[in-house]
């Protein structure tokens, strides 16, 4: 299984959003253009998610609605993947869910987005690799992950982020 963790593009400050719910900030035009970028990579890196996680977040949920504009792929929006989220949670839902995958077999390999925030994106990199080390993500990053769902945990195979891409 093929696991891509993505953080959210650049949002609004609170100042910018003129309001004090976190969960209300959406992407600036910075967010939308590194969230092009990253859409536009998984293009052309023939990525192409069979499911979709996305927080409930404004900006999470604009990320995902640009990343995903070109895919044919199943979202979710998920209530517990916000920025304070519970990794462990997270981690047991994704393996619940790669257990029913196990059960209606395909013959394309599977793979899983999941659209979300610091630090729940980083913490959750290495609670699905059981690494100490939590990577910091630039807006708009992903992380891939390759992960076996008979161990339960999986390898880090890299992190990109927009800036990497210019």
């Amino acid at each position: 299984m093929q696991v891509y963790i993505m953080r959210h593009g650049e949002a609004q400050n609170f100042v910018e959003q003129g309001k004090r719910d976190d969960s209300q900030r959406a992407l600036t035009a910075q967010g939308k253009i590194e969230a092009k970028m990253m859409a536009t990579w998984l293009q052309k890196m023939k990525i192409n998610p069979t499911q979709v996680f996305v927080s409930p977040y404004v900006r999470a949920q604009q990320t995902c609605a640009i990343a995903t504009a070109l895919m044919q792929t199943a979202i979710t929006t998920l209530d517990f993947i916000t920025p304070s989220g519970d990794a462990k949670q997270v981690h047991d839902f994704i393996d619940g869910w790669c257990s029913e995958q196990l059960e209606a077999p395909t013959e394309q390999e599977q793979s899983l987005l999941i659209i979300s925030h610091m630090p729940l994106v980083s913490y959750l990199v290495a609670e699905l690799t059981q690494s100490s080390n939590t990577p910091i993500f630039a807006t708009a990053g992903i992380a891939h992950i390759d992960y076996d769902i008979e161990k339960m945990q999986g390898s880090l195979q890299r992190l990109v982020s927009p800036i990497e891409l210019c």
